[in-house]
Order: C-alpha cells, then sequence, then structure tokens
C-alpha cells in the first residue's frame, strides 16, 4: 500500500505554514525564524521575521547557512546538506499532532566545529521523537566568521544570539504545533552541545529551555576576548583587508568561507603554538567569545555561582572519541611510544598519568592510548568538571560505549557515532561509513528511550551524578550503572584539566 500524505496548516505569529503528514508524524520544514542575515543585516544581531500572506510551504528543508567543506577524510563520514537561498536561519518541526497541547519539546543545536553543518542533516530527521510524543525542532544557526567573528567592536556571539532568537520563536509559536513552551529541552552534540553549556550559562536565555542535554562538548572551546581579537587579526590578515566588521563584510561571501575554512584548516592540521596559543589543542578558532555582554563569563565560573542551577542536565561523551580524528587515513598506525609520550605530555599528561592508561589496555597499541588519552582531555573531563561544578543543579553522567571497533570500520565509540542512535535514525545508509553496516536496533531503542525520558519526565532512568558517587550511565544495548567508572583515570586529570 502506498503511504496516505496529507498536508496540514498551521499558523504561526509571521503567518500560515502547510506541512506534510506521513504516517503519523506531521513535518514543517525550513520556516524562518529570523530574517535573512544578509544586506543591511550581514553580520549583525538577528533580525524580526516579515511577516507573509497566504499560506507558505513548509515541506522542504530550507537554506543552509553559508559553510566550506568538512576537510575530505571526513566527507563520507558526514554528508553535508547546502540548499542556496538566503533565508538560511530557518528551522524544522516534527510532531505527532498539531492539535495536541502539552506536548514535550526538543530542540536540537547541530555541531560541526562551529564551521559545518545545518538542522537538515539526515541523522537528525525528527519523527521517532514525534513517534514518541516529542515535538522535535532542528536549527540552524550561522558559523565561522558570519556567526562568530570577534573583532571587539560591540558585536559578538551572532551564532548564539542566533540560537537565542530561535529558542525565543519556538517560545512564541510551538504551541501551534502542539508543544509546550515551558517543556522545551534544549539539546546539541560536538558545538552543539558547547552551544547549549553556554546558553546555560547565559542570563539572555534564561527561561528559554526547562532542560538540557550536552553530548561530546562543553564549555573549554569558549575564548578569551583576547583570543578572539587574535583569530579575527589572522582572518582579516588573510583576508587583505582591515579588521573591521565592514571591511570583512564586504568581501564575497564564497572568499570568506574559503579563508576562514583554511584558517581553520591550519590551526587543526599544523598549528604552530607560538601563533595559535592555546588554540593549538582546542583545535576551534571560531567559537563563543566571552565578549561581556551576550556571554558575560566564562560557563564554568557562571555554573560555580548557580547560573542554570535549576535546569536539569543530562551530560556525557563517548568511549572512543577521538578515534574519529585518528582512524582516517591511518595515523593511528604511525604512533610509537615516543610520539604517545609526546601527545600525553602536550596535553598535561605525565609519566605517571600514562602508566594509568597504558596498564588499563594491555596490548594496546600507542596510537589506541593516545585515542584514550585525547579522548578524555577533550570531552570525558570536561563533562565531568561541568558536572562537578553543577552542585546546586541535577545532573545525569553518561558514557556510550558503542559500538565495537570491528563492527564500524575501526572508529569504535568515537565522536558522533551516539546521534543516530539518540534519534533512531540508524537506517540511512548514509551513516553507515561511521556506525557501521549492521548498526544494532537495541542500541538504538536504548539510547532514544533514555532520551525521550529526560526529555519527557526529566529522568533518563539513572542515578544523578553527585560528588561522593560520581554515578554514571555506560550506555549500549542496556543501562549499566556505575559508580566512577574508570575513576582511576578521572584521577590522574585532577590539577591538570
Amino acid at each position: 500500500m502506498s503511504e496516505t500524505v496529507q498536508h496540514p496548516v498551521v499558523t504561526v505569529q509571521s503567518g500560515a505554514l502547510e506541512g506534510r503528514t506521513v504516517d503519523g508524524v506531521s513535518s514543517f520544514l525550513g520556516i524562518p525564524y529570523a530574517a535573512a542575515p544578509f544586506g543591511a543585516n550581514r553580520m549583525r544581531p538577528p533580525r524580526p521575521v516579515e511577516p507573509w500572506s497566504g499560506t507558505r510551504a513548509a515541506t522542504e528543508y530550507g537554506p543552509t547557512s553559508p559553510k566550506g567543506d568538512y576537510p575530505p577524510q571526513y566527507q563520507p563520514l558526514f554528508p553535508e546538506v547546502v540548499v542556496p537561498g538566503e533565508d538560511c536561519l530557518n528551522l524544522n518541526v516534527w510532531t505527532p499532532d498539531p492539535d495536541a497541547t502539552g506536548l514535550p519539546v526538543l530542540v536540537w543545536v547541530h555541531g560541526g566545529s562551529f564551521m559545518n553543518g545545518s538542522g537538515s542533516v539526515g541523522g537528525y530527521e525528527g519523527s521517532a521523537f514525534a513517534r514518541d510524543g516529542v515535538v522535535c525542532v532542528t536549527i540552524n544557526y550561522r558559523l565561522a566568521a558570519d556567526g562568530f567573528l570577534f573583532l571587539d567592536d560591540g558585536t559578538a556571539n551572532l551564532g548564539l544570539l542566533d540560537q537565542v532568537a530561535a529558542l525565543r520563536w519556538v517560545r512564541d509559536n510551538i504551541s501551534a504545533f502542539g508543544g509546550d513552551p515551558a517543556r522545551v529541552t534544549l539539546a546539541g552534540e560536538s558545538a552543539g552541545a558547547m552551544s547549549v553549556t553556554t546558553l546555560l550559562s547565559m542570563p539572555l536565555a534564561d527561561g528559554l529551555f526547562a532542560r538540557a542535554i550536552m553530548q561530546s562538548g562543553a564549555d573549554v572551546n569558549t575564548l578569551t576576548p583576547e583570543l578572539g581579537r587574535m583569530v579575527g587579526g589572522y582572518l582579516a590578515d588573510a583576508l587583505g583587508v582591515e579588521p573591521t566588521r565592514e571591511a570583512i563584510a564586504a568581501v564575497p561571501l564564497d572568499k570568506l568561507v574559503r579563508t576562514a575554512s583554511d584558517l581553520v584548516t591550519e590551526a587543526q592540521t599544523a598549528p604552530d603554538p607560538a601563533r595559535w596559543r592555546e588554540l593549538a589543542l582546542s583545535l576551534l578558532p571560531f567559537a563563543p567569545v566571552v565578549d561581556g555582554e551576550v556571554l558575560p563569563r566564562m560557563p564554568m565560573e557562571a555554573f560555580t555561582d548557580g547560573q542554570g542551577a535549576g535546569v536539569p542536565v543530562l551530560i556525557g561523551s563517548n568511549r572512543d572519541e577521538a578515534r574519529l580524528f585518528l582512524v582516517p587515513g591511518g595515523a593511528i598506525d604511525l604512533v610509537d611510544d615516543a610520539a604517545l609520550e609526546a601527545g600525553a605530555g602536550a596535553y598535561g599528561l605525565g609519566p605517571e598519568g600514562l602508566a594509568v592508561y597504558r596498564a588499563n589496555r594491555p596490548g594496546a597499541s600507542p596510537g589506541d592510548v593516545l585515542a584514550a588519552v585525547v579522548t578524555d582531555w577533550f570531552y570525558g573531563i570536561p563533562a565531568l568538571r561541568i558536572a562537578e561544578a553543577r552542585a546546586a543543579g541535577t545532573t545525569w553522567v553518561y558514557r556510550f560505549d558503542h559500538p565495537d571497533r570491528a563492527d564500524n570500520h575501526g572508529f569504535g565509540a568515537c565522536h558522533a557515532t551516539e546521534i543516530p542512535f539518540v534519534f533512531d535514525t540508524i537506517t540511512r545508509d548514509e551513516l553507515h561509513p561511521l556506525i557501521g553496516d549492521t548498526p544494532s536496533q537495541a542500541v538504538a531503542d536504548t539510547m532514544h528511550r533514555a532520551w525521550v525520558s529526560f526529555i519527557t519526565d526529566g529522568d533518563p532512568g539513572w542515578a544523578p551524578y553527585t560528588s561522593r558517587t560520581r554515578t554514571a550511565a555506560l550506555l549500549s544495548d542496556k543501562v549499566d550503572e556505575v559508580d566512577d567508572p574508570s575513576g582511576d583515570e578521572r584521577a590522574v586529570w585532577e590539577g591538570v584539566r
């Protein structure tokens, strides 16, 4: 039998929208939440959408934010969606019933190093959440220089302001899709998780979401004003223009996108520590900057003082995060003992700490051990530091432990592998180069159910984290609740990270 397609119409503040209903899930795609950030709006804070007359079609994904390509080794792993057009500040909604009331809402902020990605990536398709009673929203925001250029000129963090504008749109309009604006969970992965962490620390975003999920990203990539100015200066130099917003905005867009991408590639592949300073380790030149207004201070400082304490948080990382960066091209096989010791030392881990990692992995190659060290430095330990700083709030911690390396081309539970299991989109062929050709539906059921439970009821199904128990859930095809997993490795980072 062929599927029956219906075309529901909803009305938001800007006008009427016609969506599409298939198999009990209604989708409304490419909805503008702010005006096109071009012309007079270029490199300026987001402006309101102009209302439209008649009924606007919302059956296709909208334009994506200008961005470059992923480096070649990652392009098969992260299929990009590129839709031309200027109305790139748009979002997508999936709902089980536009006529319902009071449904919980998930707002998803995509990752991509603040350089890539969009809300229309196939792995984020929201039908499974809608199937299980959650209104799912995925958003676009400005990237690279358009979103995160810092010149200390009174305008900063435009990508964050885009995210705030999207959350305000959800607050004002989500009831038209059956959602409850008081039951919004803000979630993201990688740069998206860093965004969620940052928004949780910002008074500007207070009250716009009731719960938060951070997957493989914390606040450690937030830039100081000095670093932000340094990156802005490097970009202007590479473009051959003065370091002013007007001069950089006047550069042809394709040249600006390409130059910013080249700058990030330099920082991520051959960073000179004398030139890139801390960014030679953190590797994200374009990221939120503590500008004193949009972002008043470092998120960790804000959390320690109780900011966001009333928002329950689910935070975690993947067991093998760094294998994503070491397996493509075979770099992991080129690491010898000397390179392992030098690499661990660069991240602040001395011989005694490294010995703990080695002892826990008998027979592992130096590259495998380095991957474990880098995983904890970038992702595992920063997640725990947020949980520790939120002593006044409630935080659940997880570690994703699937799949095994043999099942997905040596990547294991690397960076971004958890996303298709969270969204239950594992059957999509384009995701298989990363998650393997036979992904486990049982793992997807476990992950997706935990996220739906947290979004719906505020409890993912295991005990919260405390400094006394350090309870975390190890997630695969089951939930394994463990106190202080890999505690000996956690301990070697005390005073280091």
